[in-house]
């Protein structure tokens, strides 16, 4: 085989662009006694894959999977936990009703409405001023990030 060619192929091998029939000539080329001096080096590269071929397997595999113990404690574990809560929520004794707090005068009831209301809003208005601290943050961030 010529030198030339042989020299392109091992470029076009190490560039990932060979077929797999100049990739068995290469092989082919490495394998034989006569290897170009400068090309010596890639002949431990080219002769792995006839010595890989011989390799071997001879351990046994083993048929049985070993089986683990410990999913069924897991399931036992589980299984007890789902039982002690359903006894806990079982035996609870149901609470008293609550006195929610009614109102037989209807001012009394409407001025105490209007306070509950007042609170809300000004919970609500604290919100909506912490929602300005991000609409200005966004604002300033889209001017810099243009």
């Amino acid at each position: 085989m010529e030198l030339h060619t042989i020299e392109k192929l091992v470029e076009k091998y190490f560039s990932g662009e060979t077929s797999i029939a100049e990739e068995k000539q290469l092989k082919n080329y490495f394998s034989s006694p006569d290897v170009a001096p400068h090309l010596e080096q890639y002949r431990a590269v080219f002769g792995y894959f006839s010595q890989a071929k011989q390799e071997q397997f001879t351990k046994t595999v083993p048929l049985q999977p070993r089986k683990r113990s410990y999913v069924a404690w897991i399931s036992v574990a589980a299984s007890v936990a789902v039982l002690l809560g359903a006894f806990y929520i079982f035996n609870q004794k149901p609470e008293q009703p609550q006195d929610l707090g009614t109102f037989d005068n209807p001012e009394l009831a409407f001025q105490e409405t209007q306070k509950a209301l007042e609170m809300v809003s000004e919970n609500v208005n604290q919100g909506v001023k912490s929602i300005d601290y991000v609409n200005e943050y966004n604002q300033t961030t889209k001017t810099i990030f243009k």
